[in-house]
């Protein structure tokens, strides 16, 4: 019974968002595509708000937010977050400052979803060429960061579910100690609630957690990024 009632609820969640995702990125693509980038960026992101205060309408999927003390109000910056669902891929799209997200290439061709997303003009990259993908990121990286824009970055590469380990790229971390910007660890618990390529949710709590930016100047990439995957592999239990 209690399966029945989550599918039910997924299913009312899914409905109308798919619904208003088709309604606003028509607004956004028709209208808000016209407003220069930093302006319609929290126009855009307003989706993401909805999107969240739906699913916790219809799933019952809230979330806790710790550390936001540690986001930097002004100044570029690097931030890596593990990754488990699609969720925080929305969620830390809505935190006070605009983020640039690197992402795969095929979610712009989504429709609707992908067609809006082009206008956060996010670092799309080709994951099966891995040596170009790394060049294309730390490239187009730079130039973002020194437009003084803060950097989204999953390190994992992939959605992992919880408790299950995987290999930490150096890409933030190089980027961040090229461009001589702090670093910014992240973890949650995210696939808890929502678990990656399933239908149904699971009502609870997601704790998200900041830590402290981690600073790049006159360090090593292998030194600032062991000190990040440190906090996060730290905390990733703690986030629950």
């Amino acid at each position: 019974m209690t399966k029945l009632w989550h599918s039910l609820r997924a299913l009312v969640f899914y409905i109308g968002y798919v619904l208003t995702l088709i309604g606003y990125s028509l607004f956004c693509l028709l209208v808000i595509a016209w407003v220069p980038y930093r302006k319609r960026h929290p126009y855009i992101v307003a989706f993401n708000r909805f999107y969240l205060w739906w699913l916790r309408w219809t799933c019952g999927v809230r979330y806790r937010l710790e550390g936001v003390e540690h986001l930097p109000m002004e100044g570029a910056f690097v931030m890596i977050s593990n990754h488990q669902s699609e969720w925080e891929t929305f969620f830390l799209q809505t935190l006070p400052r605009p983020l640039v997200t690197v992402l795969k290439k095929e979610l712009l061709s989504v429709p609707f979803f992908g067609w809006a997303l082009r206008l956060l003009r996010p670092i799309a990259i080709d994951r099966s060429q891995k040596t170009n993908a790394l060049k294309q990121i730390l490239r187009q990286g730079k130039e973002r960061l020194e437009a003084g824009e803060g950097l989204l970055i999953f390190p994992e590469g992939t959605r992992l579910d919880p408790g299950a380990e995987g290999s930490f790229s150096k890409g933030g971390a190089s980027l961040a100690c090229m461009a001589k910007v702090p670093l910014l660890p992240v973890v949650h618990n995210a696939g808890e609630h929502w678990p990656n390529k399933r239908f149904l949710k699971v009502p609870g709590e997601i704790v998200v957690r900041i830590g402290a930016p981690i600073s790049t100047e006159g360090r090593k990439v292998d030194e600032v990024h062991e000190q990040a995957v440190g906090w996060i592999t730290q905390h990733m239990k703690g986030s629950r």
